[in-house]
């Protein structure tokens, strides 16, 4: 522990007599402006002079200030293997020139290294003399390191926005890994389990009719058997649907969109402007929104039409479903529209940081609004 203070006490001195002599340098640069301007003969050259230096410091003091950190964490990181993750970077268009001035980071940062150059000669001091104070360099030290996560590092409200950052990213990719899970369960199933369905129906089919003389227990056991074996088979067929539409991955999803309106047990007439496709978790998600929509539709809105409007404006897939029906859905109802009705919309669009919106006034029309983020 020991001569890990003294060599990041050495580091920590070089650095900060580094940093104290770039931005003392920009100061006195600035300040020497200034006084040419105050005692100087005046005239529109001095005006020039400096109005180009106090707009080169003020572009170049903030960049120091950024690079400077990133020395310093470096420094931190080598010596004594803490990792500190640098704040977020200012976005926008004014974001080079005043934004890392409205930044707090940058304050902090600045504040460091004032205070580097101090704690850099005294730990640089007493590095020299650790073999009578020790216990000084170590505390040092530390005092280094608490400074430097402190002022070099995110504040809290940075941390918390790049904590709710990669809360994001890891939902989004936990999105993505069930979405490619249920691809890959559709796949064995419609390959393996739907195969060995289909083959057995066949062959009972044949049986049914081969043994149509014989007597009535046995043609009615080939024939419950049978008709069994297609209930099965159509009741796999429906829930490998439900996991992932095939149709949706090999020919997407205007395909498997126009699957579901000739499916349904109402007319719908579907409307769908995408130029470009979103990600495969994302048409998946819209896919299954307007799945349940026209169930609930069917089961509930006693409608005689529907309207499928899928359109994507942007970053922004919007999906629209209207009916002729009675109206009055809502969240939270008790008449069975929710669960995996209304909610599970809801709960679908959200995984992918969507919203979905309900208008359905006493009477009708209903419409659902669903917004699916598609950047990807």
């Amino acid at each position: 522990m020991t001569w890990r203070a003294i060599k990041n006490a050495l580091a920590g001195l070089l650095a900060g007599l580094a940093g104290g002599i770039l931005l003392g340098v920009l100061v006195a640069v600035w300040g020497a402006a200034i006084l040419s301007l105050v005692q100087g003969p005046g005239g529109w050259q001095h005006g020039a002079i400096y109005v180009t230096v106090s707009v080169l410091v003020f572009v170049l003091v903030p960049w120091v200030v950024q690079g400077l950190a990133m020395l310093q964490r470096s420094r931190i990181r080598a010596t004594l293997g803490t990792e500190i993750p640098a704040p977020a970077r200012t976005s926008g268009p004014a974001s080079w020139l005043v934004g890392p001035w409205l930044a707090a980071a940058t304050w902090r940062q600045l504040g460091y290294h004032v205070l580097a150059v101090v704690t850099g000669i005294g730990g640089a001091v007493l590095a020299v003399l650790f073999p009578v104070w020790p216990w000084l360099a170590r505390q040092m030290t530390r005092t280094d390191e608490r400074l430097a996560r402190a002022l070099l590092g995110p504040g809290s409200r940075e941390a918390l926005a790049l904590r709710v950052e990669s809360l994001a990213r890891s939902r989004a990719d936990l999105v993505d890994a069930a979405d490619a899970e249920r691809r890959r369960i559709e796949r064995d199933l419609h390959d393996g389990a739907q195969q060995r369905l289909v083959s057995l129906a066949m062959n009972l089919g044949m049986t049914r009719e081969r043994f149509e003389g014989e007597s009535e227990p046995v043609r009615q056991a080939i024939a419950a058997a049978h008709d069994e074996a297609v209930l099965a088979l159509t009741e796999l067929r429906q829930f490998i649907r439900g996991l992932h539409p095939a149709v949706l991955s090999d020919r997407g999803l205007v395909a498997a969109l126009s699957g579901l309106a000739a499916r349904a047990p109402l007319p719908v007439r579907l409307q769908v402007d995408v130029p470009r496709p979103a990600s495969a978790a994302v048409e998946a998600v819209a896919y299954f929104i307007v799945s349940e929509a026209l169930a609930n539709v069917a089961k509930h809105a006693q409608a005689t039409q529907a309207e499928v409007a899928v359109t994507r404006t942007g970053h922004t897939l919007r999906i629209a479903v209207t009916d002729d029906g009675r109206g009055g859905a809502a969240f939270g109802r008790s008449d069975g529209v929710d669960g995996t009705g209304l909610r599970g919309l809801a709960q679908r669009a959200a995984a992918v940081d969507g919203t979905l919106k309900i208008d359905s006034p006493r009477g009708g029309p209903t419409v659902i609004t669903a917004e699916l983020p598609c950047e990807s």
